[in-house]
Formats: structure tokens, sequence, C-alpha cells
């Protein structure tokens, strides 16, 4: 008992995010998540200061600690400062390293993060790389976002920025000096093992369930994540 409660409190989000919770639940109470989603953050904290290994790992496997949309409005009402947001960041960072993220539905969405705004970052230096965002993964943004994708060039003319271009402007192309220099920050952090273990795993649990990944984003476990609900996790009103 206690051996990933000892792994999380090595986590500085995990030690700045928590000291003493009394279980008020002014966190949830706060929560906007926690208004739509089967999500209570004070059950959260509840359950890692049990320091039960059988009951983290439910947490490290479930839908739960992905409910979170990190405002940190727990933060600005807890009466003994913690920040159950962060606790949460924590959590969702133990649960990619020991390969639970593919047990739960949003877990497995990691996969999609990391295949297009992670390797965004690393690719254009950008975290939204616009010709990315079609209307083919993002129907909501309408026949507008079809055209402009056809017109980029005119458009940003026309805003003054300088897409794709050399030297300075929003938007500017980023020299491959200044990417390889995120690609080191991203190795030195952990960030590019962390990357390939949401890979790996990804690949694991694809085969279990009989779906194919490729690379990209056009394989059947890719879309199967990027578009799967099964309507459990919303709070009934």
């Amino acid at each position: 008992m206690g051996k990933l409660y000892d792994t999380l409190m090595q986590d500085v989000r995990f030690e700045e995010g928590l000291n003493a919770c009394i279980n008020c639940g002014t966190c949830t109470a706060i929560c906007a998540a926690a208004e739509f989603y089967n999500y209570e953050p004070r059950s959260i904290v509840d359950t890692v200061q049990t320091k039960d290994d059988e009951k983290i790992i439910e947490l490290l496997k479930s839908e739960t600690i992905w409910y979170c949309g990190e405002c940190m409005s727990c933060k600005t009402r807890c009466p003994r400062g913690n920040a159950p947001g962060l606790i949460i960041m924590a959590l969702r960072s133990l649960s990619q390293d020991l390969g639970y993220f593919v047990e739960s539905e949003k877990g497995r969405q990691q996969l999609a993060v990391k295949r297009t705004v992670g390797q965004w970052i690393l690719d254009f230096g950008y975290c939204l790389y616009l010709e990315g965002v079609g209307t083919n993964m993002h129907p909501e943004q309408g026949p507008v976002w079809d055209w402009e994708q056809k017109n980029w060039k005119q458009v940003f003319e026309r805003l003054g920025a300088n897409y794709k271009g050399d030297g300075p402007g929003i938007l500017r192309k980023i020299p491959e000096e200044a990417l390889d220099e995120i690609r080191k920050i991203f190795d030195v952090t952990g960030g590019t093992k962390r990357f390939e273990m949401i890979e790996e795993c990804s690949k694991k649990k694809a085969a279990e369930m009989n779906l194919n990944l490729d690379e990209g984003i056009g394989s059947e476990y890719f879309q199967h994540i990027y578009s799967y609900n099964n309507n459990q996790h919303n709070r009934e009103k």
C-alpha cells in the first residue's frame, strides 16, 4: 500500500496541489465539469488520500480523471489551499506512464491529442496547425472554413500575417534550428518518452480491440477513439 501514492508525491504538481483536504466539497460545488459530468474532485482527492494502490489504480484506469477542464476554479475556493486540478494533472501523467490510460474511453483519446496537437508542435512549432483542422474531422467549422482552407494565402495577406513565410510575422515558418531545440526540450523533459509510451500502449489496445492502427489519423483505431461516445459520461439531471 502506498507505492503509487509515493510516486505521485514525486510530482511537483501533486505536492503543490494537496495540502490537507477536509472533505468539505467546495471544489465539487464550484467545479464546472462536475455540473455536466459524473465527476467529483472531492471524491478524487478523498480516494488519493487513502494511499490505497488498488483504489488509485481504479482512478488511473477510469474516465474520471479525464473530465477536468483544468480551469483551476477549485484552487480559488478551497479553504485549505488545495488544487485538485493539479492533482488531476499528476494522476493523468501517472496513468500515461503506466499505460492505464487506454482502459477508458476518454483516456484513449490521448493518442488523438498526441498525433495532432503534440505532433504539430514538433513538426511546425505551433500547437494548432491550421491546415490540419479540416471539416472532415471538425464539421462544426462549416463551409466557410472549407473556403478558407483553399484560400489561406489571400486570407492571411489581408490579415497582415506571414503564413508559412520566412522572416518575422504572425504564423511565420519556424526555422528548423528552432524546431530542433523544441525537440530537444521534449527529450530532456520526458515528453518524447511520454509520446512513445502513448503510441506503444495505443497499438496494444488497438490489437486487443481488433482495430487497425497505422501512422497518421486515418486508421480504424484513431477514428474510433476520435468519434466514439458511449453516452455514459454526463451527470443525470
